[in-house]
């Protein structure tokens, strides 16, 4: 397969680089848990086959801390006694959402996700979801240089 890079979308349209910069800031910002959003970010790039995403994201976490046990094992998390119940709710709804075209989003799952997460962080966590998925989106379709990303600094 070739893997040539495409358009650089940064530069192609830097108004629409600037509202998903401006929609990541936000959701950094929304007081959710760095680790979980590193998480939620790793797992849906999992989902979607985004390489770029994935040398970025798990990066990011093991800058910030994150363990390479649970990165490693993150695909199967529900087997797995790593993560805790906040961040089950939010793998489990990040799986979903992701897969929206393929799945409903029942009731008994929005409970789950609702008991950790108040309606705001819900939000925000929906948010967040979207984000990477358009991210991944980009990087696949605009084939960005994997293993170019280097680690920002945790926080």
């Amino acid at each position: 397969m070739n893997h040539r890079p495409r358009t650089d979308y940064q530069k192609a349209s830097p108004g629409a680089f600037k509202a998903m910069l401006d929609m990541e800031t936000y959701v950094r910002g929304s007081g959710l848990e760095h680790s979980l959003l590193e998480l939620v970010k790793t797992r849906v790039s999992q989902i979607n086959g985004c390489a770029y995403c994935l040398d970025m994201h798990t990066k990011d976490a093991r800058a910030a801390g994150e363990t390479e046990q649970r990165l490693h094992v993150l695909a199967a998390w529900r087997e797995a006694p790593f993560y805790t119940e906040r961040e089950r709710a939010a793998l489990a709804w990040a799986e979903a959402v992701t897969l929206v075209a393929t799945n409903d989003l029942p009731d008994a799952l929005y409970d789950e996700v609702h008991a950790q997460f108040d309606a705001k962080a819900l939000v925000d966590l929906t948010l967040a979801i979207i984000a990477i998925n358009g991210w991944n989106r980009l990087a696949i379709g605009f084939r960005a240089e994997v293993g170019s990303y280097k680690a920002r600094a945790a926080g």
